[in-house]
C-alpha cells in the first residue's frame, strides 16, 4: 500500500501552517497502520522556541557583523558538545581552592607578620646580599651598615654578622704542608685541636650558660708553667686579678640566656714554624652572641628585647715536638691571648660577660675611650689592656 507524503505542516518562523495538529495526528495514525517507513518525531513546542530564537539571534549577529566590518560566531547553547560547561565546571573549584588557600596565608601573615618580613630586603635572613667567602687574612675595609631591628625570631637582624657563618662550620681549617719539621699529619692535628678549643671556649651551649670548659681544659698541656692552673683558678673562684674572659666566653645564666642557638663567627686560621721543634697556630676570630634577659622560667625571656654580646679573641697556640720539648705529646700550649669585648658593662669581675639591652642603663662602670666598630676586623687587635672598656658605634 502506497504512503502519502506527509501534508505541510508549519516551520519554525511560527508561520502559517497548511493543516491543523488533528489532521497531522491522522497523518501519522494512517502511515503507521498501513506499513509505511514511521515519520520523524515532531520536535516539541519548547525545542522549536528555542530553535527560532537561536536563529534570530544568529541572523542579529550576522546583520551586525556586517555593519561594522566583522563577523561573529553565532551563539550556542551551553552543552557537552561546545566545552563551555565543562570549563566552567572544572573552574568552579579550582578557584575555591585558591581561596581558601589564600584566606589560609592571610591568616598566618596576620598571626606572624615575620612570615612576610623575612622575606624583604631588611626584614630578616634574606637581606638580598650574597653570603661573605671564607676569610683567610684580615680584611681591607669594614662591613657596611644593615638596616633593621634585633627581634627574637631574628636577633642578627641589624647587624653586619647576619651574612655572617655560624658555629664552629664558619671555623675552616686552611691547607695543610709540612712545616718546620712536622709532617702534614702533625700540621693536620694541631689545626684540629686548636678548633676543638676554640669551639668549646667560644661556642659550646653548656659553657655559654656558665658552664666549665672542660673539653678545651683537657687539651691543654699540663706541663706548660702556670696557664693551665691560673685558668682554672679563675673559673672557679674569678676576681679582677684572676679573669677567664680573655679565654672563654661566658655568660650569668641567673640574668640572661642566649636567644636561640645560633652564634655568628667571622675569622680565620693559620700556622707556622716557630722554634725548632714547635709549630704555631693562630686564630683571630669574632663572635656575635645574641642574648635575651631570663625571664620566670628557662625558656621564656623576660621581654621581647636583643642585645647583642660581641667578643673578638686571638689566640695563638703551640705544638712541640716532645723530642725538643718537655711536653705531653698531642696537647697544645698556650702562647698568647688578647681579647676585646664590644657592649657589656665595664668594671664587672664576676667571670662573665654582662650585655646591655636597649634602653637599659649600664649598672658597672661607664665605658671609655674612643669609640669603635665592633665588626670591623681591618686591625689586628692589640693586646687587652686593664680597665680597656671602650665605646662602640654598633652592636
Amino acid at each position: 500500500m502506497s504512503t502519502a507524503p506527509p501534508p505541510e505542516r508549519p516551520d519554525d518562523s511560527g508561520e502559517s501552517a497548511a493543516i491543523s495538529d488533528e489532521q497531522w495526528d491522522t497523518f501519522l495514525r494512517e502511515t503507521v497502520e498501513g506499513g509505511g517507513p514511521p515519520a520523524p518525531k515532531e520536535p516539541s513546542a519548547r525545542a522549536r522556541v528555542v530553535a527560532r530564537r537561536l536563529r534570530e539571534e544568529g541572523e542579529r549577529e550576522a546583520a551586525a557583523g556586517g555593519r561594522f566590518g566583522r563577523r561573529r560566531k553565532a551563539a550556542q547553547a551551553p552543552g557537552w558538545r561546545t566545552g563551555t560547561a565543562v570549563r566552567e565546571k572544572r573552574r568552579g573549584p579550582l578557584w575555591a581552592v585558591l581561596g581558601v588557600l589564600l584566606a589560609v596565608a592571610v591568616c598566618l601573615v596576620a598571626v606572624r607578620p615575620s612570615l612576610l618580613l623575612d622575606r624583604i630586603p631588611g626584614g630578616g635572613p634574606v637581606s638580598g646580599a650574597s653570603p661573605l667567602p671564607a676569610e683567610t687574612a684580615l680584611p681591607s675595609g669594614a662591613p657596611g651598615a644593615a638596616s633593621g631591628t634585633a627581634t627574637l625570631d631574628h636577633p642578627f637582624r641589624g647587624s653586619p654578622a647576619l651574612i655572617w657563618d655560624e658555629g664552629a662550620d664558619a671555623i675552616e681549617l686552611p691547607p695543610v704542608k709540612a712545616v718546620g719539621g712536622f709532617s702534614e699529619a702533625e700540621v693536620a692535628l694541631a689545626l684540629r685541636l686548636t678548633k676543638d678549643y676554640l669551639v668549646d671556649t667560644n661556642l659550646d651551649p653548656k659553657v655559654l650558660r656558665g658552664g666549665r670548659p672542660d673539653k678545651a681544659l683537657a687539651l691543654l698541656d699540663p706541663k706548660q708553667p702556670k696557664t693551665l692552673s691560673e685558668l682554672k683558678r679563675a673559673l672557679r673562684d674569678p676576681d679582677a686579678e684572676h679573669d677567664p674572659l680573655p679565654y672563654v666566653s661566658r655568660f650569668d645564666p641567673a640574668r640572661v640566656r642566649p636567644a636561640g642557638d645560633v652564634v655568628k663567627v667571622r675569622g680565620h686560621l693559620s700556622f707556622a714554624a716557630g722554634r725548632p721543634g714547635e709549630m704555631k697556630v693562630h686564630a683571630d676570630y669574632t663572635f656575635v652572641y645574641p642574648l635575651v634577659r631570663r625571664g620566670s622560667g628557662d625558656d621564656r625571656p623576660a621581654d621581647d628585647r636583643v642585645a647583642r654580646s660581641i667578643v673578638r679573641r686571638d689566640v695563638t697556640m703551640e705544638l712541640h715536638d716532645p723530642a725538643t720539648w718537655d711536653t705531653v705529646k698531642g696537647k697544645l700550649a698556650v702562647d698568647s691571648v688578647s681579647v676585646s669585648t664590644y657592649n657589656n658593662e665595664c668594671g664587672v669581675s664576676d667571670g662573665y660577660l654582662h650585655p646591655l639591652f636597649p634602653g637599659a642603663a649600664p649598672t658597672g662602670a661607664p665605658a671609655h675611650g674612643d669609640a669603635k666598630d665592633p665588626y670591623d676586623r681591618r686591625e689586628p687587635l692589640d693586646i687587652r689592656r686593664d680597665g680597656d672598656c671602650g665605646r662602640i658605634t654598633r652592636s
